[in-house]
């Protein structure tokens, strides 16, 4: 097999990059990343005979049919977005941008090319809004969307084009929604390699005022399992939900990630909410388990402890990275109405 993966530079796009290359060895892997500031070519550094990579943005339709038949590809994986709710607020415009516009153009590449077997699109939990705190119930593959940021609408967006094409244009797609990832190799503005490396540097950690708010969390390792899982058995067309039940809040997270590393609940402060803080996500995930066969294979204690301790002991990747991100967590939206 041929594949393209679309935001390989990123964080869940080059672990899955690094899985694909292991689990299947005799296939041919080319990414495409635009190396926007999340995008990290170090993050692949260890890959470069393995893996072929190629810098562009999936927006440029022509540059990327080029791609496509100069490596004969049979599956394109589209990771490529921009992912970060607060960016979002700030800068709305550049996530329709990327994220709808620029899957579109993907999308009319693969039409233009014609030759593919599959292509698969990773979108997110956060396109059916939130769930109350105490509700019963989680987000199936059949929930309405109801995205209430600018980032949750520019995905679902892209998930309605990205099944219009298929109906349109019969286009193989599939779609896979995803719980909270976290693994290594996350750009230092996610909640987890944020608080580890302020709590490394003896820094407060920013926890917002609604701190109970739970996410539903995976390894990043268990998600590529359940795409290749989809792409080899899953159906065209179909949507397919990846999810642990595993749900802790920030502060749970926030404890953890300081007693993992021995420092002091006092470095945990409160900041007010960004605005649409969605309180709660939870995905039903038996559609992909009763017939795909998948089941998580990393349990969140192990997992949430060498996510922990590979940062610890990596440094030198993202201390460097830490003046990148291009906006401030509690301070940047609060002017903003």
């Amino acid at each position: 097999m041929k594949l393209l993966v679309t935001g390989g530079a990123g964080f869940i796009g080059s672990n899955f990059t690094r899985y694909w290359s292991t689990a299947h060895p005799d296939d041919d892997v080319v990414v495409l990343d635009a190396l926007t500031y999340a995008g990290c070519r170090e993050s692949l550094g260890d890959l470069d005979d393995r893996i072929s990579f190629v810098h562009g943005d999936i927006g440029n339709t022509d540059h990327v049919v080029e791609v496509l038949d100069r490596y004969a590809v049979d599956v394109v994986v589209n990771f490529a977005a921009e992912s970060h709710n607060s960016l979002a607020i700030i800068d709305p415009e550049r996530f329709f941008r990327t994220n709808v516009t620029g899957t579109v153009g993907l999308l009319e590449a693969a039409r233009a090319y014609g030759g593919l077997t599959r292509f698969h699109h990773v979108s997110t939990c956060e396109v059916y809004g939130d769930l109350d705190l105490d509700a019963q119930d989680a987000f199936t593959e059949e929930s309405p969307y109801r995205p209430r940021t600018p980032y949750n609408a520019s995905k679902a967006a892209a998930d309605h084009a990205v099944r219009a094409y298929a109906l349109t244009y019969g286009l193989p797609i599939s779609i896979t929604n995803c719980a909270n990832n976290y693994g290594p190799y996350q750009f230092p503005e996610k909640l987890i390699p944020l608080f580890t490396a302020l709590a490394l540097q003896d820094q407060p950690l920013p926890l917002y005022a609604s701190k109970d708010n739970r996410r539903e969390w995976i390894h990043v390792l268990d998600h590529a399992r359940a795409i290749d899982l989809v792409i080899h058995k899953g159906h065209s067309g179909e949507t397919y939900h990846v999810g642990t039940g595993d749900e802790y809040s920030i502060e749970e997270i926030a404890d953890r990630i300081l007693v993992e590393l021995g420092k002091p609940d006092t470095l945990k402060t409160t900041v007010p909410d960004r605005p649409s803080h969605d309180r709660r996500y939870l995905l039903d995930s038996s559609k992909i388990r009763n017939e795909l066969g998948f089941t998580p294979s990393i349990p969140f204690d192990q997992g949430i402890s060498e996510t922990i301790q590979w940062y610890r002991g990596n440094e030198g990747w993202w201390r460097p990275l830490m003046g990148r991100a291009p906006v401030q967590e509690s301070a940047a939206w609060q002017s903003r109405s």
